[in-house]
């Protein structure tokens, strides 16, 4: 249905007349009775009576009534928030971020975000990095935080942060007591290690694949937090970000092996950014360039 013709409707339904609904709505009375008829052929049913000077609604006037008010309503208040939209920032904002990101990188951004933008609901949730782009790729989020690894159409990636990975143990384990160690060394000892489904435990795995090397896996899970504990307390050496590290745990001196994984932005490059996913990645990029 036509809004114009809705519009003369219920100009017509509210002055009671076809002239006096011509003059709220600045139009000749010709034009006003083209779109009632217009409505009334597009609904296959009379609106109105003429009663000698009168017009009344019919029962599906009646029935109509209400519903067009509801249509016009809405369509103005659609209006009415784009106009708001061309001058502001608001709605919301559907992130998802990994745990690390979530706890080691997002605190400041979070905290200037939602400072400057109030009006945007933030709608966060953590969790994996892979399931992350699963997200974004069905449209349950906007934008990923998460360590980047190879990406395929439609889904983008944007590096934001470099992420050097240090091999570790706990100060009592034997491999911390040596001064010059290789992987070949790592490779006799139990690893405790990110599960084997994630970007950072293909990172480690494929440097042990590239000189023929096994892996012994004592344990694996999702939380690097997790792993700093198993590793801190003796069961295994393992590799961890720069973020991780502390005087629990000792970066062991690994010969000819520089590890390091990509943090970043995961976005859908068939989808419009909201202006609410423009401020935010604005922000973000600003951030990483200060380091």
């Amino acid at each position: 249905m036509e809004l114009a013709n809705l519009a003369a409707f219920l100009a017509v339904a509210d002055a009671g007349g076809f002239s006096a609904a011509a003059a709220a709505l600045h139009l000749t009375q010709p034009a006003v009775s083209k779109r009632i008829a217009q409505l009334e052929s597009e609904l296959d049913a009379r609106l109105f009576d003429r009663v000698g000077r009168q017009v009344l609604l019919t029962e599906a006037g009646q029935l109509l009534l209400p519903r067009a008010r509801q249509l016009l309503g809405d369509a103005n208040d659609a209006r009415r928030a784009l106009r708001e939209l061309e001058h502001g920032i608001g709605g919301s904002l559907r992130l998802v971020s990994s745990h690390h990101i979530g706890l080691h990188r997002l605190p400041p951004l979070l905290r200037k975000f939602s400072a400057r933008y109030p009006q945007v609901a933030l709608e966060l949730r953590f969790m994996d990095s892979e399931q992350a782009w699963h997200e974004v790729l069905h449209a349950r989020a906007e934008l990923a935080l998460t360590t980047l690894g190879p990406t395929a159409s439609p889904l983008q990636a944007t590096p934001v942060w470099h992420d050097p990975l240090h091999f570790v143990a706990a100060p009592s384990h034997p491999l911390a007591q040596r001064t010059r160690l290789s992987l070949s060394d790592l490779s006799a000892h139990p690893a405790v290690l990110a599960d084997p489904g994630t970007f950072t435990h293909r990172i480690v795995a494929d440097a042990f694949a590239a000189r023929g090397l096994p892996l012994q896996l004592r344990m694996t899970t999702h939380y690097l937090e997790t792993i700093k504990m198993l590793a801190s307390v003796g069961l295994a050496w393992s590799v961890l970000p720069q973020t991780l590290l502390d005087r629990s745990l000792l970066r062991l001196p690994v010969q000819g092996v520089a590890l390091s994984r990509q943090l970043g932005l995961i976005t859908h490059s068939g989808r419009t950014p909201s202006k609410a996913a423009q401020a935010f990645t604005r922000l973000l990029l600003q951030q990483a360039e200060r380091g």
